[in-house]
């Protein structure tokens, strides 16, 4: 895939299926991976139909990989890093309540449900 010549962009390297990929620093996930001419990152839980980035704009979910051990994160939304390891996701996994990234997104004061 062709793509536009960064200026004063760095060069990370990153791994998609231990595959070793290089992506330009503040490039988002999938853009680094649609850059070598992947079209599919995903396959969906029922069919196992391959999917690929659709909207690169966190809606469509069509792009949900795993980030160094992480489900479900969107490769369009994330940055690459150094490093960083991407992996495959078949359909949605399960997040369990007491997961790192779950406790992230809680707001810290539950409702005493009175009003």
């Amino acid at each position: 895939m062709r793509r536009i010549e960064a200026v004063d962009r760095s060069i990370v390297k990153i791994f998609f299926d231990g595959q070793l990929i290089e992506a330009y620093e503040g490039d988002s996930v999938a853009a680094a991976l649609l850059s070598t001419g992947m079209k599919s990152i995903r396959d969906t839980a029922v069919t196992a139909t391959p999917r690929g980035p659709f909207c690169m704009m966190g809606v469509c979910f069509d792009c949900l990989v795993e980030i160094d051990g992480l489900p479900n994160r969107q490769a369009c939304m994330i940055q690459v890093y150094d490093g960083m390891v991407v992996e495959r996701q078949s359909g949605a996994a399960a997040i369990a309540s007491d997961s790192p990234s779950h406790n992230k997104q809680s707001t810290g004061k539950q409702s005493s449900g009175k009003t």
